[in-house]
């Protein structure tokens, strides 16, 4: 089940709960949205990014995958 989450730091503890197995990066070319993705135990979490250097760097502070 998806959910959006807007808030970066809220994005980011998501990332670190012991039920996140993975994260993906998907780049819109026409848009030239970024969204940021979280599979957890029940619901996909979906972070949408317009500036790709905010992106950079939250790609950086994820914690590696399991």
């Amino acid at each position: 089940m998806p959910s959006e989450v807007t808030d970066i730091k809220q994005f980011l503890e998501i990332a670190r709960r012991k039920d996140a197995k993975g994260a993906r990066l998907k780049k819109s070319p026409k848009s030239k949205d970024i969204k940021m993705k979280i599979r957890c135990k029940r619901y996909l979490y979906t972070l949408i990014l317009k500036d790709s250097d905010k992106a950079d760097k939250i790609k950086q502070s994820l914690p590696p995958s399991k």
